[in-house]
Protein backbone atom coordinates (compact mmCIF):
# COMPACT_ATOMS: atom_id res chain seq x y z
CA UNK A 1 0.00 0.00 0.00
CA UNK A 2 1.49 3.14 -0.71
CA UNK A 3 1.91 5.40 2.11
CA UNK A 4 0.74 8.77 0.76
CA UNK A 5 -2.19 7.35 -1.35
CA UNK A 6 -5.27 8.89 -0.10
CA UNK A 7 -7.03 5.34 -0.66
CA UNK A 8 -7.04 4.17 3.08
CA UNK A 9 -9.40 2.30 4.35
CA UNK A 10 -11.02 3.62 7.15
CA UNK A 11 -8.93 2.91 10.39
CA UNK A 12 -5.80 2.01 8.70
CA UNK A 13 -2.92 3.51 9.71
CA UNK A 14 0.91 3.61 9.14
CA UNK A 15 3.25 0.77 11.38
CA UNK A 16 5.03 2.52 14.21
CA UNK A 17 8.23 0.78 15.40
CA UNK A 18 9.93 1.40 18.63
CA UNK A 19 13.77 0.69 18.77
CA UNK A 20 14.10 -0.20 22.26
CA UNK A 21 12.92 -3.11 24.25
CA UNK A 22 12.54 -0.58 27.31
CA UNK A 23 9.56 -1.36 29.21
CA UNK A 24 9.90 1.97 30.42
CA UNK A 25 9.61 3.39 26.71
CA UNK A 26 6.76 1.31 26.05
CA UNK A 27 4.82 2.24 28.74
CA UNK A 28 5.41 5.83 28.08
CA UNK A 29 4.05 5.56 24.54
CA UNK A 30 1.10 3.63 25.48
CA UNK A 31 0.64 6.15 28.14
CA UNK A 32 0.06 8.96 24.84
CA UNK A 33 -2.40 6.43 23.61
CA UNK A 34 0.63 4.94 20.75
CA UNK A 35 1.08 1.00 20.93
CA UNK A 36 3.99 -0.03 18.75
CA UNK A 37 3.76 -2.67 16.09
CA UNK A 38 7.10 -4.33 16.43
CA UNK A 39 10.18 -3.83 18.79
CA UNK A 40 13.44 -3.35 17.29
CA UNK A 41 16.04 -3.14 20.00
CA UNK A 42 19.61 -2.31 18.73
CA UNK A 43 22.87 -4.19 20.18
CA UNK A 44 24.89 -0.58 20.35
CA UNK A 45 28.14 0.41 21.69
CA UNK A 46 27.18 3.51 24.14
CA UNK A 47 30.75 4.49 25.09
CA UNK A 48 31.06 8.14 24.81
CA UNK A 49 33.28 9.27 22.63
CA UNK A 50 36.78 10.91 23.52
CA UNK A 51 35.70 14.37 24.74
CA UNK A 52 32.07 13.99 23.48
CA UNK A 53 29.45 16.22 25.13
CA UNK A 54 26.69 14.70 27.30
CA UNK A 55 23.97 16.52 24.79
CA UNK A 56 25.79 15.47 21.94
CA UNK A 57 26.04 12.05 23.08
CA UNK A 58 21.95 11.43 23.57
CA UNK A 59 22.14 12.81 20.03
CA UNK A 60 24.37 9.95 18.59
CA UNK A 61 23.12 7.58 20.20
CA UNK A 62 19.42 8.27 19.46
CA UNK A 63 19.80 8.75 15.79
CA UNK A 64 22.26 5.59 15.50
CA UNK A 65 19.42 3.12 17.07
CA UNK A 66 17.16 4.78 14.70
CA UNK A 67 19.23 3.78 11.83
CA UNK A 68 19.75 0.54 13.25
CA UNK A 69 15.85 0.34 13.42
CA UNK A 70 15.76 1.06 9.41
CA UNK A 71 18.08 -1.32 8.39
CA UNK A 72 16.17 -3.90 10.59
CA UNK A 73 13.34 -3.46 8.33
CA UNK A 74 14.92 -4.87 5.42
CA UNK A 75 13.03 -8.54 4.95
CA UNK A 76 10.33 -7.16 7.33
CA UNK A 77 7.07 -7.10 4.49
CA UNK A 78 5.15 -6.39 7.15
CA UNK A 79 6.78 -3.37 8.69
CA UNK A 80 6.99 -1.50 4.90
CA UNK A 81 6.38 2.01 5.52
CA UNK A 82 6.85 1.93 8.79
CA UNK A 83 7.89 4.93 11.40
CA UNK A 84 10.64 4.43 13.58
CA UNK A 85 11.09 5.67 17.06
CA UNK A 86 14.39 6.03 19.21
CA UNK A 87 15.65 7.64 22.39
CA UNK A 88 18.34 7.56 24.48
CA UNK A 89 19.10 9.30 27.76
CA UNK A 90 22.41 10.37 29.24
CA UNK A 91 22.83 12.02 33.02
CA UNK A 92 25.97 14.36 33.87
CA UNK A 93 27.56 16.62 36.26
CA UNK A 94 29.16 18.87 34.47
CA UNK A 95 30.65 17.70 30.95
CA UNK A 96 31.14 14.11 33.17
CA UNK A 97 29.03 11.35 31.81
CA UNK A 98 27.42 9.10 34.28
CA UNK A 99 27.34 5.30 33.38
CA UNK A 100 24.80 2.91 33.32
CA UNK A 101 25.71 1.09 36.74
CA UNK A 102 26.20 -2.15 36.40
CA UNK A 103 27.50 -3.12 39.87
CA UNK A 104 27.05 -2.14 43.22
CA UNK A 105 30.70 -0.04 43.91
CA UNK A 106 29.52 1.83 40.20
CA UNK A 107 26.24 2.47 41.40
CA UNK A 108 27.87 3.90 45.02
CA UNK A 109 30.09 6.34 43.11
CA UNK A 110 27.08 7.49 41.22
CA UNK A 111 24.99 8.15 43.96
CA UNK A 112 27.78 9.44 46.01
CA UNK A 113 28.14 12.17 43.13
CA UNK A 114 24.80 13.07 42.73
CA UNK A 115 24.00 13.45 46.59
CA UNK A 116 22.67 17.15 47.50
CA UNK A 117 23.44 18.59 43.85
CA UNK A 118 22.28 19.67 40.70
CA UNK A 119 22.62 17.26 37.17
CA UNK A 120 21.30 17.30 33.87
CA UNK A 121 19.61 14.49 32.29
CA UNK A 122 19.83 14.72 28.23
CA UNK A 123 17.45 12.71 26.52
CA UNK A 124 17.75 12.60 22.83
CA UNK A 125 14.71 11.19 20.40
CA UNK A 126 14.95 10.40 16.54
CA UNK A 127 12.21 9.68 14.40
CA UNK A 128 13.01 7.55 11.01
CA UNK A 129 9.92 8.47 8.26
CA UNK A 130 8.99 6.44 6.25
CA UNK A 131 10.79 8.56 3.44
CA UNK A 132 13.89 7.45 5.40
CA UNK A 133 14.53 10.92 6.56
CA UNK A 134 15.51 11.37 10.03
CA UNK A 135 14.07 14.06 12.34
CA UNK A 136 15.73 14.55 16.04
CA UNK A 137 15.08 16.23 18.99
CA UNK A 138 17.23 16.97 22.09
CA UNK A 139 15.67 17.79 25.58
CA UNK A 140 17.20 18.74 28.74
CA UNK A 141 15.94 18.49 32.15
CA UNK A 142 17.80 19.87 35.32
CA UNK A 143 17.58 17.96 38.78
CA UNK A 144 18.41 18.44 41.93
CA UNK A 145 19.05 15.74 44.59
CA UNK A 146 18.70 15.57 48.35
CA UNK A 147 21.89 15.08 50.43
CA UNK A 148 21.47 10.87 50.54
CA UNK A 149 22.18 9.73 54.67
CA UNK A 150 24.44 6.58 54.30
CA UNK A 151 20.75 4.86 55.38
CA UNK A 152 19.22 6.14 52.07
CA UNK A 153 22.42 4.94 50.14
CA UNK A 154 22.28 1.74 51.56
CA UNK A 155 19.11 0.55 51.64
CA UNK A 156 18.58 1.82 47.72
CA UNK A 157 21.55 -0.41 46.79
CA UNK A 158 20.44 -2.98 48.54
CA UNK A 159 17.04 -2.62 46.04
CA UNK A 160 18.61 -3.24 43.16
CA UNK A 161 16.61 -0.96 41.32
CA UNK A 162 19.36 0.98 40.16
CA UNK A 163 20.70 -1.59 37.27
CA UNK A 164 21.47 -0.81 34.08
CA UNK A 165 19.86 2.73 34.49
CA UNK A 166 21.89 6.13 33.81
CA UNK A 167 23.26 7.78 36.58
CA UNK A 168 22.46 4.77 39.05
CA UNK A 169 18.99 5.83 39.42
CA UNK A 170 14.90 5.38 38.00
CA UNK A 171 12.77 8.78 38.98
CA UNK A 172 10.09 6.74 38.57
CA UNK A 173 10.92 4.54 41.21
CA UNK A 174 12.04 4.85 45.07
CA UNK A 175 14.27 7.43 43.62
CA UNK A 176 11.83 9.78 42.69
CA UNK A 177 11.97 10.47 46.65
CA UNK A 178 15.42 11.81 46.36
CA UNK A 179 14.29 14.50 43.88
CA UNK A 180 14.08 18.30 45.70
CA UNK A 181 13.59 19.92 42.25
CA UNK A 182 13.07 19.34 38.53
CA UNK A 183 12.91 21.65 35.46
CA UNK A 184 12.32 20.47 32.80
CA UNK A 185 10.52 17.17 31.67
CA UNK A 186 9.70 14.33 34.09
CA UNK A 187 8.80 11.63 31.00
CA UNK A 188 12.01 12.67 29.46
CA UNK A 189 14.27 11.58 32.49
CA UNK A 190 11.83 8.26 32.60
CA UNK A 191 12.97 7.59 29.09
CA UNK A 192 10.84 9.63 26.65
CA UNK A 193 9.71 12.91 26.52
CA UNK A 194 6.21 12.90 25.42
CA UNK A 195 5.33 16.15 24.40
CA UNK A 196 8.38 16.42 21.71
CA UNK A 197 7.64 12.27 20.39
CA UNK A 198 3.92 13.09 20.02
CA UNK A 199 4.53 16.63 18.40
CA UNK A 200 7.67 15.10 16.38
CA UNK A 201 5.52 11.91 15.03
CA UNK A 202 2.22 14.53 14.06
CA UNK A 203 4.75 16.52 12.26
CA UNK A 204 6.09 13.91 10.23
CA UNK A 205 2.20 12.80 9.32
CA UNK A 206 1.15 10.07 11.79
CA UNK A 207 -2.09 9.80 13.41
CA UNK A 208 -1.26 9.92 16.85
CA UNK A 209 -4.89 10.74 17.95
CA UNK A 210 -6.15 7.46 16.47
CA UNK A 211 -5.28 5.09 19.16
CA UNK A 212 -7.18 7.72 22.11
CA UNK A 213 -10.54 6.43 20.63
CA UNK A 214 -9.58 2.97 22.42
CA UNK A 215 -8.19 4.65 25.86
CA UNK A 216 -10.64 4.08 28.97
Amino acid sequence: MNLFSSQKPPGWRPKLVLASASPRRLALLEQAGLKPDALLPSDLDESPLKGERPRDLARRLARAKAEAGLAGLKGRPDLEGAYILAADTVVAVGRRILPKAEIVDEAAACLRLLSGRAHRVYTGVALATPSGAIRERIVETRLRFKRLSGEDLENYLASGEWRGKAGAYAIQGIAGSFVVKLVGSYTAVVGLPLYETVNLLGGEGFPVRLGWLNVG
